[in-house]
């Protein structure tokens, strides 16, 4: 079984790739950067506000399916600048809780439309 999500409270992919595939037993969402849903554009003010926006937009998808931060097992998050990096963290960790998954955090050249930050999550339906 392989199903495509789509998430109302999530801005439409930008390429051809849907926001996320689910299985039988797994949800892989697609990167999601500081997209506003409503303009299809960046949110201001750096990578603070995208790293929060890019998270909301995630939460979008996995409520399309059920699914919260709880259920995610890994992710992966790409940075532009990795000085970035404890901002990021302390956004993050306020998302995911006491028990975050397990997760990469990667320095990249560049991002699609300008982007600061990327983050992708795998989660489990149980």
């Amino acid at each position: 079984m392989r199903t495509v999500l789509s998430a109302p409270g999530a801005p439409a992919p930008v390429g051809p790739y849907s926001v996320a595939i689910a299985t039988e037993s797994m949800v892989y969402c697609a990167a999601q950067a500081g997209l506003d849903p409503g303009t299809g554009r960046l949110v201001e003010g750096g990578t603070g506000p995208e790293a929060q926006r890019a998270l909301a937009n995630l939460a979008a998808v996995l409520a399309a399916d059920g699914l919260t931060f709880a259920d995610v097992v890994k992710s992966g998050l790409f940075l532009v600048d990795m000085s970035d990096w404890a901002t990021v963290n302390e956004i993050y960790g306020r998302a995911m809780g006491p028990n975050p998954p397990a997760r990469t955090t990667v320095g990249v050249a560049s991002l699609p439309l300008g982007a600061r930050i990327e983050i992708d999550m795998v989660a489990v339906r149980r």
